[in-house]
């Protein structure tokens, strides 16, 4: 962890906080989701430095240390897949295997059907590839879904005020620990959900959760509310959505992203490989949303193995 370099190069009219370990020619972008920042790769990118490859792992615009754009309601998916590229052409990098979980599984799919040649492989962390669609669940789910809550421009900025960066990190953190979808009643917030009382994930420290409290307290919720929860609707102009790179999805089936309407049945059917065709799916019994922080070396271990396979 101590040797992890924090750098900060400038692309795009934004300076970009980017952690780097390693300097093997095989290089492996991380991307984070939320409320995460770089500091969520912290045990993968020592596992794959350690087994030679290069690891690259920057925060998004509006995230952790990366500067906010001037109006970050107006950021969307696009953006930061341009950042993507803008930030591995700046680093002079041709290639890499992409490491995504949560909503960075998005533009690391992006980045894999507009730039193929670019990419050696995709690893994506409880979230499957879906071709770009409006989501299902607003005619499935409660209007108390935490996404349909937060895509609601002034609702999680009112809800989230009330307390500062580190509780509401906090009670997201063991919100998604959860195998149940976060779902606030008519008169409720979503984290009214979590009690004051209750104790953080066993793998997640208080030190752990001071480093995000510190970051999101730096960059604010603004950006990650507007990507991913108000940038779902996004048009990204695909017209081939076949995913033409190998690809391996680690799915926690303890993770509440499971129980959204059809997405056991999708990964479990075949359907996910009708996109992807060169995709392995590996379940973890016991595995949540964090999982890559729940189980590193187990995580680390399967990343390798594909990252191997594949150089």
């Amino acid at each position: 962890m101590e040797k992890i370099q924090h750098n900060f190069i400038t692309v795009r009219g934004l300076k970009f906080h980017v952690a780097e370990l390693g300097t093997g020619s095989n290089v492996v972008l991380f991307l984070h989701g939320f409320p995460e920042i770089w500091y969520s790769w912290r045990h993968q990118m020592v596992a794959v430095a350690d087994a030679g490859f290069r690891a690259i792992t920057p925060d998004y615009r509006g995230y952790g240390l990366s500067d906010i754009p001037s109006e970050p309601e107006k950021t969307t998916f696009s953006d930061i897949t341009a950042d993507i590229v803008a930030i591995l052409d700046h680093l002079g990098v041709n290639k890499v295997f992409l490491v995504a979980k949560d909503f960075g599984v998005l533009p690391a799919y992006l980045f894999a059907l507009f730039h193929p040649e670019r990419v050696s492989g995709v690893v994506t962390l409880g979230v499957p590839y879906t071709p770009p669609q409006p989501p299902k669940y607003r005619q499935a789910l409660p209007e108390g879904f935490y996404i349909l809550r937060w895509k609601e421009p002034g609702r999680a900025e009112a809800d989230f005020g009330r307390f500062d960066a580190k509780t509401v990190v906090r009670n997201i953190y063991i919100l998604f620990s959860r195998s149940e979808i976060p779902i606030a009643a008519e008169n409720q917030e979503i984290m009214d959900l979590v009690d004051a009382s209750t104790p953080l994930p066993p793998w997640f420290t208080e030190e752990d959760l001071a480093t995000y409290g510190a970051l999101y307290e730096k960059s604010g919720f603004k950006t990650a509310l507007q990507v991913p929860y108000r940038s779902f609707d996004e048009d990204f102009g695909i017209t081939d959505p076949i995913v033409k790179v190998p690809a391996l999805l680690i799915m926690g089936c303890k993770d509440y992203v499971f129980k959204f309407p059809g997405m056991e049945e999708y990964i479990k059917s075949g359907k996910a490989k009708e996109f992807v065709p060169d995709l392995d799916i590996i379940y973890l019994p016991e595995g949540t949303h964090f999982v890559q922080e729940q189980s590193p070396e187990l995580v680390n271990e399967l990343i390798l193995d594909f990252l191997k396979s594949h150089t």
